[in-house]
């Protein structure tokens, strides 16, 4: 009878074992769903933004120098309006901004699709005119009226907006980073309160299943965010400035006409050995020397561009030449100093690019003889570098370039910059020597 009695206090006591086990895994559950539901939503929020950051760069960077020229053939006549690529150009143009709807949270960057919208259906507008006109004769002024005042003015508002839309939902992606790593600071405290519980009842329990649990998790998160960040600015650097593409494609064109056929030659060359570099068979790391061979092929069609005002020298060490770096490091710079510092001061300038060696590491520095920068706005450039979000004043070249070295190769690297009013800028890269740490930094290939 006693042995019995025994029996069933000890199933008893299993049985209150077990009930306050589970009773203890309860709060690790519920703490579990709240992870994992912040995770799924944090990740579809990510999806969404990063959706509509690749479905904008759908949008062609060669729409505006397309659309104007397929009018400019239709009217004067080397195209029939049968054969005209104008109403594809259209379709396209309005398929992506219709796809950008379903994307966007903000009321801004909606307004900015709407306002795209009303661009295209002016653009159709000025082609049904253009079409009207050339169904009777003597209107051939009239239509290259349209052309250089409507048309070409509006293709480049559509483009602009388009990069305004891409640039402000890129900022919003970085808010939402500073947003989810408030989230992470909660899920720490929450971990950490729900742990205390667990230590006072339970040692073992609080010492190996929260590490077991915790740790996969922030590492998975921590592992997120830097692939999205990376993500980010990859796709940032891809935006290739249609500007840049359209004024020199405009520069051959005229150099053609003139006769001069070495120029167009040289321009030409400079601007496929440009992109060639800037493509790069999808490699997001390169050498020194393809990495200067992209700013000499850019500095080569800007010299060109600008005889009168731009000269330049790269005198950087061979022994440099093997290191690696991230893909168009050094032409953000060099375009910096062209547009920000030659081009704003009176008569000529030149751009220098500069390397030598140290220790563990080297630098390489773009120095310019422009119009130079004040104290303040030296200082403020300066401290948007250091910002987890810059900006709008910053000069975005720099601190793309900056915050892509400092995520590939550590905190203890990147850009330094001098610079004093009417007397020039100096732009220093601080970078180290190949290592296995930038290897395992650097992004793997989709």
């Amino acid at each position: 009878m006693r042995n019995r009695n025994s029996d069933k206090e000890q199933g008893g006591l299993a049985l209150k074992i077990r009930i306050s086990y589970l009773f203890l895994l309860i709060p690790i559950f519920i703490f579990l769903i709240y992870v994992f539901y912040n995770l799924w939503e944090t990740n579809s929020r990510y999806e969404k933004m990063l959706n509509s950051v690749v479905t904008a760069s759908e949008f062609s960077l060669d729409f505006k120098n397309d659309y104007d020229y397929e009018t400019y053939l239709l009217i004067v006549g080397n195209k029939t309006t049968e054969d005209s690529k104008l109403p594809a150009l259209l379709t396209d143009a309005r398929r992506v901004v219709e796809d950008l709807k379903q994307y966007t949270d903000t009321a801004d960057n909606n307004k900015r699709l709407e306002s795209a919208a009303k661009y295209l259906d002016n653009l159709e507008i000025y082609n049904e005119r253009i079409v009207s006109n050339l169904r009777t004769e003597g209107h051939y002024e009239e239509n290259m009226v349209i052309w250089e005042n409507d048309v070409q003015i509006v293709t480049g508002l559509v483009q602009d907006t388009i990069n305004e839309y891409i640039y402000y939902e890129n900022r919003e992606l970085q808010s939402a980073q500073e947003i989810n790593k408030e989230h992470m600071i909660n899920f720490i405290r929450i971990a950490a309160t729900t742990f205390m519980i667990i230590v006072t009842v339970l040692v073992v329990y609080s010492i190996f299943v929260p590490i077991s649990i915790t740790e996969p998790i922030e590492k998975q998160v921590r592992a997120e965010q830097r692939q999205l960040r990376k993500a980010e600015f990859e796709l940032l650097q891809a935006q290739i400035n249609p500007h840049f593409l359209y004024n020199t494609l405009d520069a051959i064109v005229w150099s053609a006409e003139a006769g001069n056929q070495k120029q167009v030659i040289d321009m030409v060359g400079s601007l496929s050995d440009f992109f060639r570099t800037s493509l790069n068979k999808g490699k997001e790391i390169v050498t020194v020397r393809e990495d200067l061979h992209h700013v000499r092929s850019y500095l080569e069609i800007q010299q060109i561009r600008y005889l009168d005002i731009l000269s330049y020298e790269i005198d950087v060490p061979e022994e440099l030449y093997d290191n690696k770096v991230p893909k168009i490091t050094l032409q953000p710079l060099v375009e910096n100093a062209l547009y920000h510092g030659i081009k704003n001061k009176r008569g000529g300038g030149k751009i220098v690019v500069l390397g030598w060696d140290d220790v563990d590491s080297y630098y390489i520095q773009v120095k310019d003889n422009g119009i130079g920068m004040t104290k303040e706005r030296l200082d403020e450039i300066r401290n948007a570098l250091k910002e987890a979000v810059p900006k709008e004043n910053v000069l975005y070249g720099l601190y793309n370039v900056n915050e892509r070295i400092r995520l590939n190769l550590g905190e203890g690297y990147g850009i330094e910059i001098e610079s004093k009013y009417e007397e020039g800028t100096k732009v220093t890269l601080h970078l180290p020597k190949n290592s296995t740490e930038f290897v395992e930094n650097q992004t793997s290939p989709k």
